[in-house]
């Protein structure tokens, strides 16, 4: 999604072709328990917006995994 760029309505469906391209497809062949990780904000919205999914920021992972609470 790049920042902003996905969330201007004119750029809306552009931004979730790109993601079907290169983002989604891994997503959906996940299992439902994985954990997905994405550094940036936009980058968690356009999974969220575009297939369902929770993403998580990767300091927040790092946080789960030493204190032993994996989402």
């Amino acid at each position: 999604m790049a920042g902003s760029f996905g969330y201007a309505a004119a750029k809306y469906d552009l931004s979730m072709a790109i993601g079907e391209l290169f983002v989604f497809p891994p997503i959906r062949s996940a299992p439902e328990n994985a954990t997905i990780c994405a550094p940036g904000t936009s980058s968690r919205y356009q999974i969220h917006d575009g297939i369902g999914r929770a993403a998580m920021h990767p300091i927040g992972l790092a946080a789960a995994l030493l204190y032993d609470d994996v989402a």
